[in-house]
């Protein structure tokens, strides 16, 4: 039974045509310009500038029901990305080392095959999960910093991931997905009702520093493959991706240390004032 479903699931994620003979070709292929992502990022900003304070209000009932089917697409594409991408890499990687440093030049990696039709579903899913900061408008709720920046640029970083052909781009591919099946699983309960412990949320934002973390880990290994066995293939689209990610880490430990150390010290307040009460 298992290994019928493995079976299965590799033909559909992998060797299904439209997966195994995917090319990426820039002009051609849907959304590979870099004018268009430039463009969904500006139209974004100006979405975001223009519906801050003008959103329209939805019934509440509305905004559930909205938000739940939106955070089940994602969480059902991210799992999908994460296992697809696994799956392909598995198949078609001729070495370990391919997973972390592909090698130098167009006709050595060319943007083609399995690994990379995943890529390109990425690319296209943060064009989607634009529609967070859109549920957050129409909640009338604040929003930050990191989120319109984290939402704007990662469509950059993911266009250059198949422009540069970039090393370690399988691996990053799978962690994000990864901590997104958890995130949108939060997310779901939370749109559907069901309250988790404030525990839960702050283990959500953890989990995402924790990727960061990851990350140089394997570009270490990454690092190390390119300077010590022959180079690697998109390291400019390597070096925008890092700046990126610790622009990020710092981001998410601010916000880590506001949102929840703040919420501790109110904590140790108020046990301290019910103390001095019952004195």
């Amino acid at each position: 039974m298992a290994a019928a479903l493995l079976r299965h699931a590799r033909w559909l994620l992998v060797e299904r045509p439209a997966v195994a003979s995917f090319r990426w070709r820039r002009g051609v292929t849907p959304a590979a310009s870099p004018s268009f992502a430039a463009a969904a990022v500006c139209a974004y900003l100006a979405a975001v500038l223009l519906l801050h304070r003008r959103a329209p209000a939805l019934p509440p009932r509305l905004l559930r029901a909205v938000s739940a089917l939106h955070n089940t697409v994602l969480l059902a594409l991210s799992a999908t990305m994460a296992a697809g991408c696994v799956l392909s890499a598995a198949a078609t990687a001729p070495s370990p080392r391919w997973v972390f440093c592909f090698p130098p030049g167009a006709d050595a990696t060319p943007p083609s095959g399995p690994v990379f039709y995943w890529a390109h579903v990425f690319y296209l899913s943060k064009i989607y999960e634009l529609g967070d900061t859109l549920l957050i408008l129409l909640a009338r709720r604040p929003l930050t910093f990191l989120h319109v920046y984290h939402h704007a640029v990662v469509i950059v970083m993911c266009y250059l991931w198949l422009a540069t052909r970039q090393s370690l781009m399988p691996v990053a591919l799978v962690t994000n997905a990864t901590v997104h099946v958890v995130m949108y699983g939060y997310y779901l309960c939370c749109s559907l009702g069901l309250r988790w412990p404030p525990r839960w949320k702050r283990a959500v934002t953890e989990l995402q520093i924790v990727q960061f973390l990851f990350s140089f880990a394997a570009s270490v290994v990454m690092l190390w493959f390119h300077f010590a066995g022959g180079g690697c293939e998109g390291m400019a689209g390597w070096a925008f991706n890092a700046v990126f990610n610790a622009s990020l880490l710092a981001l998410f430990l601010d916000f880590h240390g506001a949102a929840y150390a703040a919420a501790t010290g109110k904590k140790k307040k108020r046990s301290s004032n019910s103390g001095e009460k019952t004195e």
